[in-house]
């Protein structure tokens, strides 16, 4: 995996004492940066505040909840989705995809798929936000490259044609009379509208 972006699954025990999480408990996670890359803890609620800290290399510490995975029925095949294409590109090694990974987990913090933790900068000067999954659990880190307004229709478009959604051409009479805004891009009726608004700004 890219060492810039990561998934880490919750775990189902404890990291120090190793005791089985059970369904709907409340935890304690943290990320931290170690020499291999990027490392998730999970911590029952009895030793987290005993735990080892390592000044500078925690990223990020929440509370969190473990939920018991619900039992796996064959599915149809289906469309890609927008959850299915993220972790499709977080598996890959092409950095030419960062920007299209941050433009999917904007999508899927609206939708209220993903829930933003923290908004780090890494001493390079990158900018990294940490993203929970809200039914898995599942920890998300994905750069923020910053983008420009003016870059943002760009990748949005190329989302869509990863996802299979094709925004319809004007013709020349209808283009002459329905001038769409500069960052609007048409879609199907069942296509996101991933231009309603631009990737917000860092929380303060």
């Amino acid at each position: 995996m890219n060492a810039e972006w990561n998934l880490r699954a919750c775990a189902d025990q404890c990291v120090v004492c190793g005791r089985k999480f059970s369904d709907r408990e409340g935890l304690m996670s943290r990320l931290r940066f170690t020499p291999e890359g990027y490392l998730r803890e999970d911590f029952c609620a009895a030793c987290w505040p005993a735990r080892t800290f390592v000044e500078g290399a925690e990223v990020s510490a929440w509370a969190s909840r473990w939920c018991a995975p619900a039992p796996k029925a064959p599915e149809p095949l289906k469309k890609e989705t927008a959850e299915s294409l993220l972790r499709e590109l977080m598996e890959t090694e092409e950095p030419s995809r960062r920007n299209a990974i941050f433009i999917l987990a904007v999508m899927l913090e609206r939708r209220r798929i993903l829930v933003e933790k923290e908004v780090q900068w890494q001493p390079d000067g990158r900018k990294i936000r940490v993203y929970e999954h809200k039914q898995t659990g599942e920890s998300f880190v994905v750069p923020d490259p910053q983008l420009r307004l003016r870059e943002i229709e760009h990748v949005q478009r190329q989302v869509m044609d990863l996802l299979g959604i094709h925004a319809p051409n004007d013709t020349p009479q209808t283009a002459q009379n329905e001038n769409p805004p500069q960052n609007e891009v048409k879609s199907p009726e069942n296509a996101e509208k991933l231009t309603k608004k631009a990737p917000k700004s860092e929380k303060t």
